[in-house]
């Protein structure tokens, strides 16, 4: 195996698999940090509402 050949299990893949293969996996790296960032942007929309929401019910009941 460290003479560069082919696994036997397997057939050899062609210069275009691999970079399909490479892209594929690029691309599901971007899609997963994508994905973060969109739990993290509804986390801080969330909590900005709630903190908000909680300083209305302040202001509310301190009024006079």
């Amino acid at each position: 195996m460290t003479d560069g050949a082919p696994p036997e299990d397997g057939p050899a893949l062609s210069p275009e698999d691999v970079s399909a293969r490479s892209l594929e996996q690029r691309r599901l790296a971007q899609e997963t940090k994508d994905e973060r960032q969109v739990w993290y942007f509804l986390a801080y929309f969330l909590f900005g509402i709630h903190f908000v929401a909680f300083v209305m019910i302040y202001a509310v009941r301190h009024a006079k």
